[in-house]
């Protein structure tokens, strides 16, 4: 599992390893039941504190993307199709609202978009 800290971005540190890890997890990079680190160990490996990695386990347990099993560690959940989705949903809708704000800049319309869509449906 390789997890990248950027200290220059802005985003806090566990936020980055939480969207990272669970990046991993819905690509398929992370399998199911799939060890993760100890939170010492990754903590120890980034050189941050155990605090930071312990709340990203927290955060990727509370969105069901990891479980814990109390003395053996953390583990990745069985995928969950529903949250899946609703993470893909999401990421289009922020995609749309781009392109209604960019086809503003030019006066396409709804109409204009909606070709351009199904033409695009019909190149796959």
């Amino acid at each position: 599992m390789l997890i990248f800290i950027d200290n220059k971005n802005g985003v806090p540190i566990y936020e980055q390893i939480y969207s990272q890890i669970k990046t991993q997890i819905i690509s398929g990079k992370l399998e199911e039941d799939a060890p993760l680190p100890s939170i010492r160990s990754l903590a120890k490996d980034l050189r941050i504190s155990v605090i930071t990695t312990k709340r990203a386990y927290e955060e990727l347990e509370k969105g069901g993307f990891i479980y814990t099993a109390p003395a053996k560690g953390s583990f990745v959940a069985k995928k969950n199709t529903e949250i899946i989705r609703e993470e893909n949903l999401r990421k289009i809708e922020a995609h749309l609202e781009d392109v209604i704000r960019l086809s503003a800049t030019c006066s396409l319309t709804k109409d204009d978009i909606i070709s351009m869509l199904n033409i695009l449906y019909e190149e796959e």
